[in-house]
């Protein structure tokens, strides 16, 4: 009795052990494929909905970046890339900046817990007049919080040059 005793207690301390290597090593790397700039700390839930619309070589894009988690986010930074480049020379609203052509990035400011960030709208001309493009929006960086729900912050819309609100 008195070795199964000691055989149960040292798979129990292995097991505290391993878990214990486990949590240190996500905390000082996190897991494969997290946002780059992810403090740790408690969990938030970024989530950005809206609408995108092409028309006449324009585009529309009307977005709110939500966090549905418990705990706030000092800031946060919401990437859209389109298909199609952008026309130069284009002013972007006070936060946003060109990546590239075809990328624009946008700071949120800090969202609190269950709170949700200011709307974003941008109305950019592309080059050409397409028939379609599409638009990925997604997190692109985060100050602090574990997002465990990254499928809500990350969507890809095909917008046909209908000038009707495709809805993500």
């Amino acid at each position: 009795m008195r070795v199964m005793s000691k055989g149960v207690l040292g798979a129990a301390l292995a097991a505290l052990v391993v878990l214990g290597a486990g949590t240190a090593a996500g905390a000082a790397g996190g897991a494969a494929g997290d946002v780059v700039g992810e403090a740790v700390g408690g969990e938030a839930d970024l989530a950005h909905h809206g609408h995108v619309s092409l028309w006449d070589g324009r585009v529309g894009v009307w977005l709110v970046t939500e966090n549905r988690g418990p705990s706030d986010v000092a800031d946060a930074t919401v990437r859209l890339a389109f298909s199609v480049p952008m026309a130069g020379g284009q002013e972007l609203p006070p936060g946003c900046l060109w990546s590239s052509a075809r990328v624009v990035s946008c700071r949120t400011g800090a969202l609190a817990g269950g709170g949700a960030a200011g709307e974003l709208a941008l109305d950019l001309r592309a080059v050409g007049r397409p028939q379609e493009l599409t638009v990925e929006v997604g997190t692109a960086w985060r100050a602090g919080g574990v997002d465990r729900n990254p499928l809500n912050d990350r969507h890809r819309v095909l917008v046909l040059a209908t000038g009707d609100p495709y809805v993500f």
